[in-house]
């Protein structure tokens, strides 16, 4: 096994235990404080962005497979038709099966690593929503510890480390360049009207004086 799909094996052993992590039960305040570190913590956004780009590598390596598979495939079927339809026999069987084993635990490695990673989004996106929904529960029921700080991470818990921050940024910027536009469209109104009366009283030839 080359260098590039040992770590993909490590990284399909290293999802097959975050996974087997989330799905363990844990108490509700252990749960949640988990989920909220994850949101929050710069390391974990910076560490799925390069996982981004590891999959895409990954999904590249997949389709490589895939497409070994197939040429090796067909290098058997015209193998097996040149010699009238007899089967390849000898050292070159041996050698188009063992192409064959590797080309399709490669397929394999590189389409379970990719199938996981679903999963595993998919299932984080489920308990999310699970540990709101019995936030709110608690809500209802009257809870006091249901409303503390913990409770506002986990509702905003949906954006990860520094791009939920960003985001925060940069929803409250374009809260300011709204205020900044409406004082500045207040300001021309008044303008305006300031200079419709200066001209008026230029017009009269009698400018008014300020009382």
């Amino acid at each position: 096994m080359t260098l590039y799909y040992s770590l993909v094996f490590l990284l399909l052993v290293a999802e097959m235990t975050l996974f087997m992590l989330l799905i363990v039960p844990l108490p509700f305040t252990i749960r949640r404080r988990m989920f909220t570190f994850i949101s929050e913590s710069p390391i974990i956004a910076k560490l799925q962005y390069g996982m981004k780009i590891t999959f895409i590598f990954i999904l590249i390596l997949f389709i490589d497979s895939v497409n070994r598979v197939y040429r090796v495939q067909v290098e058997l079927a015209e193998s097996n038709k040149n010699q009238g339809g007899a089967a390849v026999l000898g050292h070159e069987r041996m050698e188009v099966q063992a192409r064959k084993f590797y080309s399709q635990r490669n397929m394999y490695l590189c389409g379970f690593t990719l199938f996981l990673s679903l999963i595993l989004n998919r299932t984080y996106t489920m308990i999310l929503d699970v540990l709101r929904l019995e936030e709110l529960v608690k809500k209802y029921e009257g809870d006091p510890k249901a409303s503390g700080k913990q409770s506002d991470k986990l509702a905003n818990a949906g954006n990860v480390g520094e791009i939920g921050r960003l985001k925060k940024e940069l929803a409250a910027k374009d809260r300011d360049i709204e205020t900044l536009k409406k004082q500045s469209e207040g300001l021309s109104r008044e303008y305006g009207d300031l200079s419709d009366k200066y001209g008026a009283t230029q017009a009269d030839g009698t400018p008014k004086k300020d009382r």
